[in-house]
C-alpha cells in the first residue's frame, strides 16, 4: 500500500512542503510507495512554493482509512489531524513541536522529535548523505520551509543548525536568501481574495488553558495595515469562527515580519485580560501591540494565562 505522508490541518509552508520532501525520499531513497497529501487548502505562501519550484499540488484528504500507512509530519496533535487517525497505521512521526499525547499506533514506530526551526531541518539531516540527491525542485521546497518557518531567521524559534541548512540549500539553488524571502513573504501577505473566517483559520492552532478552549490564528504578513484595516469585520467574524470551531474564544496575532512585533485583536474583556496577564500589555482599544513577539510556539502559547 501507498504510504500517506501529511502535516497537520490548516497547511501552511512546512505542513505543505515536508510531506513532499519526505515522499520524495521514501519513494526515491528507500524504495517505498509514498504519497504526499493535505488536510486543507494551503496558505497563500505554500501556493507559491508549488508555482515557484513546479510541483503538482498534493491532493487533499478528509480522513485516513483504517490500517492506511502514515507518516505524521510537522504535527502530533490529534486535533491537528484526520478523525480517524488513531486507526490508521501510523509508521513515523517527525515533527518539531512538543509531545502532546494522544496519538496510537499499532507497533513500535520510528518517531523524531528535535528542538529545531523546521520539519525540513530535521528530514534534510535524517537524509544525511542522500539529502544531496533531492532534485531542485524539493531543494527548493525545503529552503522554502525553513525560511518560512524561521521567519528569515528573524524567529526566535530559529537555530543555527536551521540557518546553516537553509544557506547551504540557497547556495546550491543560486539564490540569494533575502531576495527569495522577500518573494515568500509578498505572497504570503497578499490576503486580499480571502474572507475574515479565512484569515483567522489560514494558520491557526486549538490550544486550551484552565479549561478555556482557543484557537489561537496567527497571520505573518510584511503588510499588517492590509489586514488591520480590516479589523473590524475581523473582530466581529470572530465570534462566529469560534461558535463553528466549538471553542471559547479566538486569539488573532497579527505578526509584523519586518518591525518584529505582534498586533492581538481585542475584540472583549475575555481577550483583554489575557493580553495583560500573558503579556504584561496595557489595553487600551481594540488592538494592542506586542514588541517582539513573533512565534506561537515559543512566545504566545506557553505564556498564555486567563
Amino acid at each position: 500500500m501507498t504510504t500517506l505522508v501529511f502535516g497537520h490541518k490548516s497547511p501552511d509552508t512546512d505542513s505543505t512542503g515536508s510531506p513532499i520532501l519526505w515522499s520524495w525520499y521514501l519513494n526515491e531513497v528507500k524504495g517505498e510507495q509514498a504519497e504526499p497529501v493535505l488536510l486543507g487548502e494551503p496558505n497563500t505562501e505554500a501556493a507559491f512554493m508549488l508555482q515557484r519550484w513546479e510541483l503538482p499540488k498534493p491532493r487533499i484528504i478528509e480522513d485516513v482509512a483504517a490500517d492506511a500507512p502514515v507518516v505524521i509530519v510537522d504535527t502530533n496533535n490529534p486535533a491537528e489531524l484526520p478523525a480517524s487517525v488513531n486507526s490508521a497505521d501510523i509508521r513515523a512521526i517527525i515533527d518539531h513541536h512538543k509531545l502532546v499525547g494522544g496519538l496510537e499506533t499499532k507497533g513500535p514506530i520510528d518517531i523524531t522529535v528535535r528542538p529545531l526551526a523546521c520539519t525540513a531541518t530535521i528530514m534534510v539531516d535524517l537524509m544525511g548523505d542522500d539529502a544531496a540527491k533531492m532534485p531542485e525542485s524539493v531543494k527548493g521546497a525545503a529552503l522554502t520551509c525553513i525560511l518560512s518557518d524561521t521567519l528569515e531567521f528573524r524567529s526566535p524559534t530559529t537555530t543555527a543548525h536551521d540557518r546553516e541548512v537553509a544557506e547551504k540549500l540557497a547556495a546550491e539553488l543560486g539564490l540569494d536568501v533575502s531576495a527569495y524571502a522577500a518573494d515568500m513573504f509578498a505572497a504570503k501577505s497578499d490576503v486580499s481574495s480571502f474572507s475574515d473566517a479565512e484569515l483567522i483559520r489560514m494558520d491557526s492552532k486549538e490550544y486550551e488553558v484552565d479549561d478555556t478552549k482557543f484557537r489561537v490564528s496567527v497571520l505573518e504578513t510584511t503588510a499588517p495595515s492590509v489586514v488591520l484595516d480590516r479589523k473590524a469585520s475581523i473582530a466581529a467574524s470572530m465570534a462566529d469562527v469560534a461558535e463553528e470551531d466549538g471553542v471559547d474564544e479566538v486569539l488573532l496575532f497579527v505578526v509584523d515580519i519586518l518591525n518584529e512585533e505582534a498586533t492581538l485583536l481585542v475584540p472583549n474583556d475575555l481577550v483583554k485580560s489575557v493580553a495583560e496577564k500573558s503579556f504584561g500589555a496595557s489595553v487600551d482599544g481594540d488592538s494592542v501591540v506586542l514588541p517582539g513577539i513573533m512565534s506561537r510556539k515559543k512566545q504566545i502559547i506557553p505564556n498564555l494565562k486567563v
